[in-house]
């Protein structure tokens, strides 16, 4: 009985008729509690993806900015990009760390700031590569240029920045996500670091932040 509720629920908050949240979700099947968590990511949702991902692109052209408005002052949003997934994957994750910084170091907080470079460098490799069906074929130079050139980012700034210290950090707190992503796919959304959300709620807005509001606080 429980579980046809909840598949009635489900289907209504789709539709924006109950929220699926107060039935409650069931470990094991809307989500599961990762053995090995990552540290430090109380109150936060991480979204694990790729450039080359189609679901990733599509998620975050339809959904990304109204879960993330929806769960502004509940949990931080942390992007975790997969070196493994597209031909230039490891230079998008060193890309995508050196901006976020940056974006750090110029007071922007929020990865979907308008004025974010991560954001601006991440769209355009999407567009790129699904839309205009862009390999950069040349090599990773031409890879790199065309996010630095949609951020704004100099080469120069670049360089320097990709010594950062913490940018080795993010590339290293990245690598604890290769495994899930290789088990469970890209997109992957999880909260706190240790809930893993089923992956057929990943295009699904009032289930997905109802499972994040539920879990945020355990």
């Amino acid at each position: 009985m429980r579980g046809i509720l909840l598949n009635i629920c489900r289907i209504l908050a789709v539709f924006g008729v109950l929220n699926a949240a107060a039935f409650g979700f069931v470990e094991g099947e809307d989500y599961i509690k990762l053995k090995t968590p990552i540290a430090n990511m109380d109150k936060t949702l991480i979204k694990v993806f790729s450039y080359a991902c189609p679901m990733c692109y599509e998620t975050d052209k339809a959904i990304a900015l109204d879960i993330a408005k929806e769960l502004e002052g509940i949990v931080d949003f942390k992007p975790f990009h997969i070196k493994t997934q597209g031909v230039y994957a490891k230079e998008a994750s060193e890309i995508f760390a050196v901006l976020l910084i940056n974006d750090k170091d110029n007071g922007i907080s929020s990865v979907f700031d308008k004025n974010s470079q991560f954001n601006k460098a991440k769209m355009a490799y999407y567009k790129a590569y699904h839309d205009k069906k862009e390999r950069w074929k040349i090599g990773g130079k031409s890879f790199i240029k065309a996010g630095l050139n949609a951020s704004g980012l100099s080469e120069d700034a670049f360089e320097i920045l990709k010594k950062d210290q913490r940018v080795k950090d993010i590339l290293d707190m990245w690598n604890m996500s290769y495994d899930i992503a290789k088990t469970y796919g890209a997109p992957t959304y999880m909260v706190n670091g240790k809930y893993l959300i089923n992956s057929k709620y990943a295009n699904s807005t009032d289930i997905l932040i109802s499972i994040v509001k539920e879990l945020a606080d355990k």
